[in-house]
């Protein structure tokens, strides 16, 4: 019988509690559930958010894998208690919400939709039309299993997409690129760019007044992936000068966004209350699963993080 304590916080111990149940069973997998402090020692895995109160791992001496709930880990990465192995949450509902996220955005920028949309005045405009995909070059900043799956889907689309990511990758018809002169090289390019990088402390304010200024002037910034990601201040001050010509955000430093918070009011950005993709329970109690038979029998975990990369 495995002893599963599940620390996660009271919201996904509630949602969580009867679907991972159900899951292990369907497996044949004989486990305790708890979300109360349990005897350490005992503990064979662990479910984890930050949300919860644990931060010290080092009594968990028996646990042989620390299973997030959460697809980025950089709250988790820097714990130095932290010495078992850690699974993030990768599944493919949460990859489905972030691919018609960025896809919709994407679409909504280039068609120029917004200008239809608030713009029924009762005048008839002179009719113009908006540049095919295949002439919108778009950036796909960061391409891990979300950010590829973007990219797949708007190269799909004709758009022609730049990909850059730290190490050098291999996508079908993406244009990939890595290194500091790879990103310069995409952003001087790019009219639309779309950032799904892990936070890492090289990618905190990755996209600072330099590189906000070597996009073509108008250019549009999407980031469902991570707020400090941004110079937030580089970024307003962008917009101001019209240097980008929008920006749609669902992910901020501070969550919930404060009310008096810049951009709120601004013109050229468009806030999302941080719904481009979620984790989807059932589908997360399947990988959470999976990972604990794995364990179980010997086999490789899947999604492990890099610690020393931090993700």
């Amino acid at each position: 019988m495995l002893n599963i304590y599940v620390s996660a916080g009271a919201e996904n111990w509630a949602d969580y509690r009867e679907p991972l149940a159900a899951a292990l069973a369907r497996a044949g997998i004989a486990a305790r559930m708890s979300d109360a402090a349990p005897d350490p020692s005992a503990v064979d895995y662990i479910v984890y958010a930050p949300a919860s109160g644990l931060r010290d791992f080092s009594p968990f001496t028996r646990a042989k894998a620390v299973l997030s709930l959460w697809a980025g880990v950089e709250k988790i990465v820097p714990n130095p208690t932290l010495t078992m192995p850690l699974a993030r949450m990768v599944n493919n509902e949460l990859t489905e919400g972030m691919v018609e996220y960025v896809v919709g955005h994407v679409l909504r920028h280039h068609l120029g939709m917004d200008a239809h949309i608030h713009g029924q005045d009762g005048t008839w405009r002179n009719h113009i039309l908006p540049p095919l995909a295949r002439e919108r070059p778009v950036a796909m900043l960061g391409l891990g299993e979300l950010g590829a799956a973007s990219a797949r889907a708007l190269a799909a689309l004709n758009f022609p997409v730049m990909g850059w990511s730290r190490s050098q990758k291999e996508i079908a018809h993406v244009d990939c690129h890595a290194g500091e002169a790879g990103l310069d090289h995409v952003l001087s390019r790019a009219q639309i760019a779309v950032l799904l990088m892990p936070l890492t402390p090289g990618t905190t304010n990755i996209m600072n007044a330099r590189r906000l200024g070597l996009m073509p002037k108008g250019a549009v910034i999407i980031n469902p992936g991570r707020g400090p990601l941004i110079d937030d201040e580089a970024l307003l001050a962008a917009l101001d000068a019209g240097q980008i010509g929008h920006a749609t955000l669902d992910v901020f430093r501070t969550e919930p966004l404060p009310p008096d918070h810049p951009y709120w009011a601004h013109p050229r950005v468009t806030v999302t209350p941080h719904i481009a993709a979620d984790t989807r329970v059932p589908s997360a109690c399947e990988k959470l699963v999976e990972n604990i038979r794995r364990g179980e029998a010997g086999a490789p975990f899947l999604n492990l993080v890099d610690m020393a990369r931090g993700y």
